[in-house]
């Protein structure tokens, strides 16, 4: 069995390891309910609504929040919710829940940070999950949104992801401290899917974990914009196919991306940098480029393996492949880092030409002109009719 084979499983069994120094199955004291009714439950919460839609944090408040009510907004006013680092905790629990947003609040010491099991079309933005065993748990849920949060040093998983599809993950900063502490803060995933299909993950920026991204059997997913820092794994895929990874950057990995298992994937327009390999191939054939003239991929280390090579027509596209195995090469590699395109800023709506402002003022003094040319002749022909 080969080395990132015996990691990947050295790494599925560590992720067993409890949680901290808590063991205990007991839930953490303290548990709020936001009721089907709208009402809060204990009525002592640091929670309050006006109007049973928005609930809003007015200080920190210690235990899990359950929602049983849907379409609502909480807020956090840059509050904290905090666990006791208890087994299986839950910092807010979505079980069944649609249209709920969590916003603004930091999230820790939980098992679960944020759990939503069988839900949809919720949205998790601008809060800060940090040290729980896992950050945030979707389980057949589907159709929700997980944006812009910091989501960082939780121990196993920052975002996790089973038997879900067609959710958004998108502009959020996860990372991991590769520290073996006391309270073992460390990251091995930064976004996991399994048996996930249809999703798209774009604009997230994944530094320090063991694997930045990894699908494991799970096909038809978008990842794209991503930026990868630092990770052993930038991209992981087992046994996962049709999947489209392009325009993602990874720099300074051990393994920019690793298939083992995994055939029929596009990866293309990806900037592979500075990784101690920048590819690992096992058991996988697929497309690395979006044929001519869209190009590839870039290679920091082309280079080094084809100082012969010359640039194709003034394309920005390398004339000789790069070689990956006897199954996979980049046909169309790019000179340059690949950069999005941008959009043209908008000039906004063409004006008519009849409601422009020269145009009005000119049939105003002409309107005007005309009726004092006609004030005029009727003045004229007054006095006409009086001299008569």
């Amino acid at each position: 069995m080969n080395k990132v084979v015996l990691l990947f499983f050295a790494s599925v069994l560590l992720s067993g390891i409890t949680f901290g120094e808590c063991v205990s199955p007991i839930e953490a004291a303290g548990t709020i309910y936001i009721r089907a009714d709208g009402s809060v439950s204990p009525s002592t919460a640091r929670i309050t609504s006006i109007d049973n839609v928005t609930y809003t944090f007015t200080d920190n408040n210690y235990g899990s929040i359950v929602v049983q009510r849907d379409s609502i907004v909480i807020n956090g006013a840059c509050y904290t919710l905090q666990g006791r680092r208890m087994y299986n905790s839950k910092g807010i629990d979505l079980t069944g829940r649609r249209n709920v947003t969590i916003e603004n609040m930091e999230i820790k010491e939980f098992f679960f940070g944020i759990w939503l099991k069988a839900s949809s079309h919720n949205n998790i933005s601008t809060n800060n999950i940090t040290i729980n065993k896992v950050g945030v748990r979707l389980s057949d849920s589907s159709n929700n949104s997980i944006s812009t949060n910091n989501i960082s040093s939780n121990m196993d998983y920052n975002i996790y992801v089973e038997f879900s599809s067609n959710n958004n993950i998108f502009g959020n900063d996860i990372m991991a401290n590769k520290i073996w502490a006391s309270n073992l803060y460390y990251s091995f995933y930064g976004i996991f899917l399994y048996s996930s299909s249809n999703n798209r993950i774009f604009g997230n920026n994944i530094v320090n974990s063991e694997y930045g991204l990894q699908l494991f059997t799970s096909s038809n997913n978008s990842i794209s914009g991503n930026i990868m820092i630092n990770n052993t794994y930038g991209v992981l895929l087992w046994k996962s196919s049709g999947n489209v990874i392009c325009g993602n950057d990874a720099t300074g990995n051990d393994y920019g991306i690793a298939l083992l298992r995994s055939s029929r994937n596009t990866i293309c327009h990806g900037n592979f940098i500075t990784n101690t390999k920048h590819v690992y191939n096992n058991n996988s054939v697929n497309v690395w480029d979006d044929g001519y003239p869209s190009g590839g991929n870039y290679w920091s280390n082309y280079g080094v393996r084809y100082p012969s090579a010359r640039e194709m027509d003034g394309s920005g596209i390398w004339d000789t492949s790069y070689v990956i195995d006897e199954n996979n090469q980049d046909n169309y590699p790019l000179i340059n880092p690949w950069v999005p395109e941008q959009e043209a800023p908008s000039q906004g709506e063409e004006v008519p030409f009849w409601t422009q402002w020269w145009v009005m003022d000119v049939l105003g003094i002409l309107v005007l002109v005309g009726a004092i040319i006609i004030l005029k002749k009727r003045v004229a022909e007054k006095s006409v009719l009086r001299k008569l």
